[in-house]
């Protein structure tokens, strides 16, 4: 298993890793890791561009643990163009579920910003997010995306 420590605009993330590929993406714990590898580089590597708005989509290879739901909540997440948003209520309807069963999804994603959760929104405004700084960190990514996809091309 690995882990990194990288510096962002919402603080410090820690990165985990094993067989390949990314599994967790967590707010700083006050520890500050190094056993780094080629998927965490890379990873560092993508999370810099995304937070310097040089990029608005993520290939990285994944393995985030939970239940058969969570993970197709989480590969319906990933379909969330940058810079754009979609309703607990459109995720259940499109996954035959509940909004509140979609929160839960949302509130155990794993690789939050990777897998955008920020993304899903209330129906009457943002809802909840559970990573560090709760709403402010949503509100933060919400704006940073929105800034990216519409800035001027040079």
């Amino acid at each position: 298993m690995g882990r990194l420590t990288i510096e962002s605009p919402l603080g410090r993330l820690n990165l985990t890793s094993l067989d390949g590929a990314l599994t967790a993406l967590d707010w700083d714990t006050g520890e500050t890791a190094a056993d780094r590898d080629a998927v965490l580089d890379e990873a560092a590597r993508q999370l810099r561009q995304y937070f310097d708005g040089q990029r608005t989509v993520f290939d990285l290879p994944m393995r985030p643990h939970g239940t058969l739901f969570q993970q197709r909540v989480w590969a319906a997440m990933l379909e969330i163009p940058c810079g754009g948003t979609a309703t607990y209520g459109d995720l259940a309807r499109r996954l035959d579920s509940a909004p509140r069963a979609i929160g839960g999804a949302c509130g155990r994603n794993p690789l939050p910003i990777v897998i955008p959760c920020h993304r899903v929104v209330g129906g009457a405004g943002k809802g909840g997010y559970s990573g560090f700084g709760g709403l402010t960190t949503k509100d933060w990514l919400l704006n940073h995306e929105t800034l990216l996809v519409h800035a001027p091309v040079s």
